[in-house]
């Protein structure tokens, strides 16, 4: 039988956001958080418009901090071959493509802020019946629009010879930045798996939401081909096992989209159950249990999560706000009125609504997401005068995220009594304060601010079993399932 250190079985979590990179070691048994690693990751628009990310930036971030965490377990003295599995949670939509020989992202990763596919999309919808945004929604469950891989892909394809090239030479490797992780994490160019789950599948706007396998007809109405796509797999299943570094031989054994993870890390497994992230943008995810229910009010449906190769699928109806938390940050670097975003609270404690100075603040950087679908719609801040100072321009820049979001409880159409938020830009008290007053239902505020999910499901390990239950981590969970997770 094998034998554990005093915290018993460890599990790891990769943690891929926009913003950063964090992996964290967990204990099993207790959920406690023994140690994490985090680093930074830059954002570049070479464009008006345009949002890059370097791929191997992603890479070489999630490396760094995997070997830092193990390195932090050493000085605990605790034995990082304890750790049992890895999971991986993830900014969706974003997309990278690389060449499958050597390795090499054939572009930077388009961040799904991006907006540079609005002429494909314009093109798609004039070329291609019912000639609506919803010409694909019964298939995919997403509008057109600027926001999935989809047309990322059609312009890489389109656009970038070393891609056309690639994919005629059957190089060419596609997928989000799961996908990325997990080829280059389980071998790359020598035997890496190309695999993703059914949540960041859901985004790409190519997947099929009854068969959960890439759409034919998706797949012909983008043109895109199928082979340079990963495999869809579920979100709690083995999808190789890591190939170098510190924790070489550990199986991933689960991956799941950042939106996906806070609703379950929220406890929303049952219909009805709603939860709001406020990050770099904010995302509400409503249960619908095993049904695809369709919005006719601009929400998006999508895959909520799938707990094994056998489990039901269970889905969620989304809306999607773009910019909440960046509307800070660009106050903050944009227009330097404030020194760190944490003094927004301080700035609105200074003035009141509607005082004298007040202004109404939309912050669509990258046009307007759910319920409205307009990727021509720009910021706009009205109501200056001489009397405007910068924290009416905070208050206004908090009151148009709240409002966006209210929008999106709206659009719902369905019972809310309660609202469950977690994210960064979360943890500001007036912007939760604002939110409850606007929505007219009380928000609950994790206390935590982890967006992690980690599935160990069917590691064959022989001898000892685990508990089983489930164990929840502010906005993390993790699942373990007793007749399946052994440890020897």
């Amino acid at each position: 039988m094998r034998v554990f250190g005093k915290f018993g079985p460890l599990v790891g979590a990769i943690d891929a956001g926009i913003s950063n990179v964090k992996f964290l070691v967990f204990a099993a048994n207790t959920s406690e958080v023994l140690t994490y690693h985090q680093v930074s990751l830059k954002r570049f628009s070479p464009q008006e418009g345009w949002v890059e990310q370097d791929a191997l930036e992603i890479l070489c971030a999630v490396l760094e901090c995997i070997e830092v965490t193990v390195d932090n377990l050493k000085k605990l003295d605790i034995n990082p071959e304890d750790v049992v599995g890895v999971g991986i949670t993830n900014q969706r939509e974003t997309t990278i493509i690389w060449n499958s020989t050597t390795g090499e992202p054939l572009y930077s990763a388009i961040i799904w802020l991006d907006v540079r596919t609005s002429q494909i999309v314009d093109n798609l919808i004039k070329s291609k019946a019912p000639h609506t945004i919803n010409a694909v929604v019964q298939t995919s469950g997403l509008p057109l629009s600027t926001y999935f891989s989809s047309v990322k892909l059609k312009w890489l394809l389109n656009n970038v010879g070393s891609v056309k090239q690639a994919v005629n030479n059957g190089e060419c490797m596609a997928g989000t930045v799961d996908s990325w992780l997990i080829w280059n994490l389980t071998g790359g160019s020598r035997g890496g798996v190309h695999a993703t789950d059914v949540t960041n599948a859901s985004r790409t706007q190519l997947m099929s939401l009854t068969t959960l396998q890439w759409d034919r007809g998706l797949l012909r109405f983008f043109d895109v081909p199928i082979q340079i796509l990963p495999k869809i797999k579920s979100c709690s299943e083995i999808y190789g096992y890591i190939s170098t570094g510190s924790l070489l031989g550990t199986p991933i054994a689960g991956c799941l989209g950042d939106q996906q993870a806070a609703l379950i890390g929220q406890n929303c497994l049952n219909f009805g159950q709603v939860k709001c992230s406020y990050g770099t943008g904010c995302f509400l995810l409503y249960n619908t249990g095993e049904s695809i229910v369709h919005s006719e009010n601009g929400l998006l449906t999508t895959v909520a999560y799938k707990l094994g190769p056998n489990a039901p699928t269970i889905y969620a109806l989304e809306g999607s706000v773009a910019v909440a938390g960046d509307t800070l940050q660009w106050l903050q670097d944009g227009l330097g009125i404030l020194k760190n975003v944490s003094e927004a609270e301080l700035h609105v404690s200074q003035v009141s609504d509607n005082e004298e100075g007040s202004v109404c603040f939309v912050p669509a950087f990258n046009g307007l997401y759910s319920p409205y679908w307009r990727k021509d719609a720009r910021g706009i801040i009205c109501g200056l005068s001489s009397s405007t100072r910068p924290a009416h321009l905070t208050r206004g820049a908090l009151e148009g995220v709240v409002q966006q979001a209210r929008a999106v409880v709206t659009a719902c159409n369905m019972p809310v009594t309660h609202l469950l938020a977690d994210g960064t830009a979360a943890q500001n008290d007036t912007l939760m304060q604002m939110q409850a007053d606007v929505v007219g239902v009380p928000v609950v505020r994790d206390r935590h601010n982890f967006k992690l999910l980690i599935f160990l499901n069917e590691v064959d390990y022989t001898t000892a079993v685990l508990p089983s239950g489930l164990f929840f981590l502010g906005t993390a969970l993790l699942v373990i399932i007793a007749d399946k997770l052994k440890i020897m």
